[in-house]
Order: structure tokens, then C-alpha cells, then sequence
């Protein structure tokens, strides 16, 4: 059994705030899930983030509060966490104020979701993000799947799909694609199958198990699915250590395709499925003279 976690980045609305969607999927086989979760437990503890969530989003983030705290850095983690908690209360008192209702609320939004990274300083959960780019680069056995779209390039009416459908429509496929190669040559008894294990969101969940549904009866437009099973399973990803790496992942892809970070990017996309010496698991939707590393992979492949 292989098991394909997946997890979204940016959003899929044209009109969002970001110019790409990224839906990335890591795929490991089940024998080497328990050592996976082990390796980023460890990682995780030696930054005092054990139990919590990695959402790479907010945890690279620039937290203002921590520059106006004198000799931040020098100070343990209880007191670094002390004196943040501090002038965040302060802060929202002020907020609360006629005619400051929107600000508060997405401050105080703000302010839960980076909670629990509050005690480690910027340079420090850079460094813990880098680490766990980094341990997925050493899972030779993991592959890595993502369907980018710059949504300036992507028209719903010609595609006949939304870009949250084409993505989802596009990882499947790859997926199925590589359990086939891996099945080859194995008997019916014997072959691998695949389970899709996705971040739960109530809307996301109805539209892929709806989605799932009709590629599992009728194929996708690339392929027929024989070796995925079921419709996705959906997890809190707040207690699911490796949907939290398809985060890590989707973000790494999108800020490299945005602000051309390649630092992490480049450790990532040495899990990217490959076949014939090609990359085939990550597709960039674009303008055709795209230069990023993933185009020009794509392009070499068709060269050759």
C-alpha cells in the first residue's frame, strides 16, 4: 500500500491573494510510515514543537513583537513566550476600539495561529523548516507530486473545470500513473494500491469524494484509476504528522514559483516523480516561456 498525502497552498479563487494554487502530494509506501513520522517527531522536539501543527505559512512569518523585546534572542523559551503573550494582550486591548472590529478580529486571528512557534525566533523556525526540507529530500523512496497553476494563464471556460478541480484531476492521475509503473510486472495478488489522505476541509472533502467517485467509475481525461482505492480519507491535519509535510511541500513549490525562493525548493523537488531521467510528477500551468526549473525540466523531456 502506498499512501499519497495531500494538501493545498494559495488559493484556488482568481480573485484570491495569491498568483498561484498548489495542490502537492507526497506519496510513501506504508512500511515506511512509522520511521517518517519518527524522524519529524524528532525534529519537532528539538525545537520544543512537539504535538504541534507545522503550517508552514505562519511559521515563516515575521512576528514584530519579537523586535521590540529586548535581547529576545538571549532569553529561554518560557521567558521569550512570556513576553510575547504579554505585549499581544496589550496589543489587543488597544484594538478594541469603535471602528477597529475588522483589524481585532484578523489580529487576533493573527495572533492564534502563530502561537504556537511564538517562542522560537525567525532565524529558528527558518532553521526548522529548512530541516524538515531536508529530511524529506532524504526519503528515496517518497515521491513527490504537484499540479501548479498561475492562475493569470488559467480560463475555467476553456478548460470546462475549475483550477481546484483541474489540480486535484492532475495529482490523481499521476499518482495512479506510478502505482501502474510500480505494478508492471506483479501479479493481481500481489500489486500495490494507493489511499489518498487529505487535509480536512468540509468543502474540499464533499467536492474530491464527489470527484474521486466519477475517476474511479469513469477514469480521469488522462487515465483510468485500477490501483487507487476508495475515495480520499480525510484527516485533521493538526494530528496527522505526514499531511503536515504536504504542506511544507506545497508551500516550498509556491514561494519558489512566486518569489523564486529555491533554497528548500531545490531540496523537495529531488522527490519529484520522474520517469525515463524526466520529471512527470510536477506541472507548471503558465505562460509558455516560463524559465523555472520545472518548465525547463518539462521542456528537456519533450527535447528528448
Amino acid at each position: 500500500m502506498y499512501l499519497c498525502y495531500i494538501d493545498e497552498s494559495g488559493t484556488s479563487e482568481q480573485s484570491g491573494n495569491t498568483s498561484h494554487y498548489v495542490l502537492a502530494g507526497v506519496s510513501i509506501p506504508i512500511w515506511h510510515w512509522k520511521d517518517c513520522d519518527h524522524e519529524i517527531n524528532l525534529i519537532k522536539e528539538k525545537y520544543s514543537l512537539t504535538n504541534t501543527e507545522i503550517h508552514t505559512a505562519w511559521i515563516l512569518r515575521k512576528y514584530w513583537e519579537q523586535n521590540t523585546v529586548k535581547s529576545f534572542a538571549s532569553l529561554d523559551y518560557t521567558h521569550r513566550r512570556a513576553s510575547i503573550q504579554s505585549i499581544r494582550r496589550a496589543h489587543l486591548l488597544k484594538l478594541q476600539l469603535p471602528g477597529n472590529n475588522k483589524k481585532y478580529k484578523q489580529t487576533k486571528k493573527n495572533f492564534k495561529e502563530t502561537e504556537p512557534y511564538i517562542h522560537l525566533t525567525y532565524e529558528e523556525r527558518t532553521q526548522f523548516i529548512n530541516e524538515i526540507s531536508l529530511c524529506i529530500s532524504n526519503w528515496g523512496f517518497a515521491r513527490l507530486f504537484a499540479e501548479c497553476i498561475d492562475k493569470i494563464y488559467f480560463d475555467s471556460s476553456i478548460a470546462h473545470v475549475t483550477i481546484a478541480e483541474q489540480a486535484f484531476e492532475q495529482l490523481v492521475s499521476r499518482f495512479e500513473q506510478y502505482l501502474k509503473l510500480i505494478n508492471i510486472n506483479k501479479s493481481p495478488k500481489s500489486k500495490c494500491l494507493g489511499l489518498l489522505i487529505h487535509d480536512n476541509n468540509e468543502t474540499v472533502a464533499k467536492k474530491h469524494t464527489e470527484l474521486m467517485s466519477k475517476y474511479l467509475s469513469n477514469g480521469t481525461l488522462w487515465t483510468s484509476i485500477k490501483n487507487i482505492i476508495e475515495t480520499p480519507l480525510f484527516v485533521n491535519s493538526n494530528l496527522t504528522s505526514m499531511v503536515q509535510i504536504a504542506d511544507v511541500c506545497g508551500y516550498t513549490i509556491r514561494r519558489y514559483l512566486e518569489n523564486n525562493e529555491d533554497l528548500r525548493f531545490k531540496l523537495i523537488y529531488k522527490r519529484a516523480d520522474t520517469k525515463d531521467g524526466v520529471v512527470v510528477g510536477i506541472r507548471h500551468f503558465t505562460k509558455s516561456d516560463c524559465d523555472c526549473l520545472i518548465c525547463k525540466m518539462h521542456k528537456k523531456g519533450k527535447k528528448d
